[in-house]
């Protein structure tokens, strides 16, 4: 059934345009890369979208980034693919943080699947039925592929899809379960992606890849309109990204050059840090030189499985993002990574996935360096729930049949 009355959304897209040469393409139409090799970005008519839409239009609505349709591409109704999405809560830590008072924690693991994927690949499969694809194909790290197989079971494409031999084992299970087709291979995400890459002629898959099509990107530009809209339409200071193949941070950052034409926001700019893994981090070399591309990182290796992309497509757009915005690009150790997830585990309550407790330990080491000051009010991106990542074993056991020895709960 329609979330909506209506059998057609109002829809506003004017064109696709590439994001490296400008070139434009026509809209509602089946689209890759450009001819450049580079994303596609959706544009729309921003002037007649702020007429048609208010923020108080929005505030009497539910249903999580559902909401945002006049700003998705999305034409009928009967074409969304809906799986009980919420908006995310921005949660305030107490005791784990420095400066708790200035931080938030956005934590998207509440979206369906676990993770911030289901924003993008929501509208990733939205499309695709609305455009009559019927066989979707992507690599994944785990939680893009259980969120694809989730949205593509639900809208009834068929999708396969291919990850690292060291994919957790519940991400493994959670895609097949869900109804795609996954396969395990002796190789990274990048590895992965080019077996989807040469398939396309001979199986007919579509490629869903990280940017590789228009409208994951437009999935997850939601979390900054969802972001300044729980803000009274304001901006933090600044935003800490786990960055991988960096979609969310050029989704953001698209969602509030778009807010700001349609008069909604000020020119005021987060800064965005793209936040990445020491053994896997090719966007801050590529900052820290001053480059326009990162080159392929080679022996990437990390705890935090999400953010291991060891090249990544729209590497041009999360650095551009980062040095308009007057941010940076920051790796971090994965000791300190776990050490971040246990202590605010245990004082907050808050169990982040590795890649969220990624941003947590770049914030505390861009204060200790003084990238960041105690005064500013900072967001950290939790992406996913930390209940589908190992965790710390515990060997504790007690026999119920031999004298208990009370006195050691007390120590």
């Amino acid at each position: 059934m329609s979330p909506f009355p209506d059998t057609e959304y109002p829809n506003f897209v004017t064109h696709l345009e590439c994001s490296m040469t400008g070139e434009r393409f026509e809209a509602h139409k089946v689209h890759g890369l450009s001819p450049a090799g580079r994303p596609l970005l959706v544009r729309y008519d921003l002037e007649r979208l702020a007429q048609a839409l208010t923020k108080e239009d929005l505030a009497r609505r539910t249903g999580g980034f559902w909401r945002y349709r006049e700003m998705l591409p999305v034409q009928r109704s009967e074409n969304v693919v809906r799986l009980g999405e919420v908006t995310t809560p921005l949660i305030a830590p107490r005791r784990s943080v420095a400066h708790p008072e200035r931080v938030l924690i956005k934590d998207e693991g509440r979206l369906p699947t676990g993770s911030f994927k289901a924003r993008g690949l929501a509208l990733a499969v939205s499309m695709a039925k609305e455009l009559g694809i019927g066989h979707l194909a992507m690599p994944t790290n785990g939680n893009a592929g259980a969120a694809m197989a989730a949205y593509a079971g639900l809208g009834g494409l068929r999708a396969t899809v291919f990850c690292p031999s060291d994919t957790p084992d519940v991400n493994v299970r959670e895609i097949e379960l869900q109804g795609a087709k996954v396969y395990r291979v002796n190789g990274l995400i990048n590895d992965c992606g080019k077996i989807v890459g040469e398939g396309k002629e001979s199986v007919g898959w579509f490629d869903l890849s990280t940017l590789k099509e228009p409208y994951r990107i437009e999935g997850k530009k939601t979390m900054g309109i969802e972001l300044v809209e729980q803000l009274g339409w304001t901006v933090p200071d600044v935003i800490f990204y786990p960055t991988g193949g960096g979609t969310g941070l050029i989704g953001m950052w698209k969602a509030f050059d778009e807010l700001e034409q349609m008069g909604w926001i000020g020119s005021k700019r987060p800064r965005m840090v793209a936040v990445q893994a020491s053994g896997c981090a090719p966007i801050v070399k590529a900052y820290e030189a001053g480059e326009e591309h990162a080159p392929l990182w080679q022996d990437a290796h990390t705890v935090a499985a999400g953010i291991r992309v060891p090249i990544a497509v729209g590497d041009f757009l999360i650095l551009r993002a980062v040095r308009e915005s007057d941010g940076f690009a920051i790796a971090v150790d994965d000791e300190v990574i776990l050490a971040a997830r246990d202590r605010m585990a245990r004082e907050d309550g808050i169990l982040l996935c590795p890649e969220g407790a990624a941003t947590l330990a770049a914030y505390e080491q861009s204060l200790a360096d003084g990238r960041v000051s105690p005064n500013e009010n900072v967001v950290l991106y939790n992406c996913a729930t930390g209940l589908k990542y190992p965790m710390p074993p515990v060997d504790r056991d007690l026999d119920r049949t031999q004298v208990i020895d009370y006195g050691q709960f007390g120590n």
